[in-house]
């Protein structure tokens, strides 16, 4: 949804000036601020890609790209240069056609910006050096489902946390993860080493779907901090089955939906169409979401 907006917005279009206006939002730029803006200034956007919560502007010129890291509040936002300046407003880029300017948006300042060059990540494609470790996306035209497979097997964790590994496949959050689970009908601690390769490739097409969905109906949004680079809200969690829906009727059985605690997370499932795993034990729920 973001990479689209910013492939529609700023593609093709030359930076004229750079402005970082809180030191944290360039802390990945191991030069520092003024180094950042000088990198910037006078370059154009080529393209724009995404993993997880990485996103970068290719620039032309060289193998380098803007990179931002959304952290946990991070926006990148398309403006009108004369709109009011958000009230956490951490750097801002203007275009030499004097047309809507981009605004990197952190309630939080986890995020941050960066100019990092591209490499081989080694299926053949550029990334940023600091997105190497960040598995494809599995709507990425290039995603090996064999690979993703073979390596979930190989891990003896549960499935959840499989799904939140951003080494395995990037862009699967906390909520995709327990749609997904209950569309395939797996509890969360389902063990990867006993998944069948059947029923990997299942549940990867209900990741898929999952995602394609949410993508189609504007992403996911429970908080006013998450929107488009319009500063839309996302409207996936109306059609929500499993996840914020504790104590209301599985949409599948009409059993209640149950919330646990996972890791410092809930998670959601139904306990008749997700039964837990032969030796698992429910830990109690906090408050945590």
């Amino acid at each position: 949804m973001v990479r689209r907006g910013l492939e529609k917005w700023v593609t093709g279009r030359t930076i004229a000036s750079a402005e970082i206006l809180h030191p944290r939002a360039a802390r990945r730029h191991e030069p520092g601020p003024d180094d950042l803006v000088a990198s910037l200034r006078g370059r154009s956007v080529v393209a724009t890609s995404r993993r997880g919560k990485y996103l970068w502007l290719r620039l032309d010129g060289g193998d380098i790209a803007l990179v931002a890291h959304l952290g946990m509040s991070g926006q990148l936002l398309v403006q009108p240069s004369e709109s009011p300046v958000e009230t956490h407003l951490r750097a801002r880029i203007g275009f030499a056609d004097g047309g809507r300017e981009l605004r990197f948006v952190d309630q939080r300042t986890f995020g941050s910006l960066a100019v990092d060059p591209l490499v081989d990540d080694g299926s053949g494609g550029l990334v940023p050096t600091s997105v190497v470790h960040i598995g494809r996306d599995p709507l990425d035209p290039a995603f090996d489902d064999a690979d993703w497979i073979h390596r979930l097997q190989r891990r003896a964790t549960g499935i959840k946390r499989a799904l939140l590994d951003q080494t395995l496949a990037s862009g699967v959050g906390n909520i995709y993860a327990d749609e997904s689970l209950w569309r395939a009908r797996l509890h969360w601690a389902t063990p990867t080493d006993r998944l069948t390769a059947a029923r990997a490739r299942h549940l990867l097409a209900q990741v898929r779907e999952v995602m394609t969905e949410a993508l189609a109906q504007g992403g996911t949004s429970f908080d006013a901090l998450y929107v488009n680079v319009n500063g839309e809200s996302g409207y996936f969690d109306v059609s929500l089955a499993a996840y914020g829906r504790e104590g209301r009727p599985c949409p599948r059985c009409g059993r209640s939906i149950v919330r646990e605690a996972f890791t410092n997370r809930s998670s959601f499932r139904c306990p008749a169409c997700q039964p837990a795993p032969r030796g698992h034990r429910v830990a109690s729920t906090g408050r945590a979401r």
